[in-house]
């Protein structure tokens, strides 16, 4: 028969989401409140606005992420996204807070404590919207880091509007990623290297004297999903 082997980090990340809909998804943000996350890596603010999670740029601020407190593993994330046209952002997923002197594998240096790094699905307006980043780790994209620039089609590359809002699905069990942008496949490769981590949501940096610039997130459900299923 089988059985579901449901591990603690699914119970864990359960708790950190709260009460499930019926279709097994938490609405993140719907009640105003940021609790269950943390600002790290910059200085940009965040607040929601009915519903709407507003992320706002500082002068002169690197990348800022308001990142899940506890690490998620295998998931489906879904949202609907609205960036100004001189800003770009992303969702971390399974990423990593570095420690003081962490130089994650990859990395062309030490990153300062508390940077977070790792896979980010990015959000932008000039054709690569939904592919997924290394961020401050590689840095580079996955799709070349994994052979998978296949998917990355003329389709993909214009599935973002721009000035409107995207509907984003992002789907990680096991090894495998994938993601989705207004219903058209942006992503789908392999790697292990990152089995859990936190979720974050990227307002990038600019420069002294520009700005302020703002994304918006609205309708972010979230759902965890089964670690494995087990033959017996």
């Amino acid at each position: 028969m089988l059985r579901r082997a449901v591990p603690t980090l699914l119970l864990a990340t359960l708790a950190l989401v709260g009460r499930a809909d019926d279709d097994g998804f938490s609405r993140w943000f719907a009640d105003g409140r940021l609790d269950d996350f943390q600002v790290v890596s910059g200085s940009a603010t965040y607040e929601v606005k009915d519903g709407v999670l507003v992320g706002t740029t500082a002068d002169g601020s690197p990348n800022t992420f308001l990142a899940t407190r506890k690490p998620v593993k295998n998931f489906e994330l879904r949202f609907e996204v609205k960036v100004d046209d001189q800003l770009n952002s992303g969702v971390q997923v399974r990423s990593h807070l570095a420690a003081e002197g962490e130089q994650p594998e990859g990395a062309k240096g030490k990153l300062p404590a508390g940077r977070l790094y790792g896979p980010q699905c990015e959000i932008a307006i000039d054709g690569t919207a939904g592919n997924f980043y290394d961020e401050a780790r590689r840095g580079t994209w996955w799709s070349i880091l994994t052979g998978t620039d296949a998917v990355r089609t003329e389709a993909a590359t214009k599935a973002f509007r721009k000035g409107e809002w995207n509907a984003y699905r992002i789907v990680v069990e096991g090894d495998h990623y994938r993601s989705w942008v207004n219903g058209v496949p942006t992503a789908d490769f392999r790697q292990p290297h990152d089995p859990e981590g936190h979720i974050g949501f990227q307002v990038h940096g600019i420069a002294k004297g520009s700005g302020p610039f703002q994304v918006r997130w609205r309708d972010v459900r979230f759902k965890a999903l089964p670690e494995q299923t087990v033959k017996k």
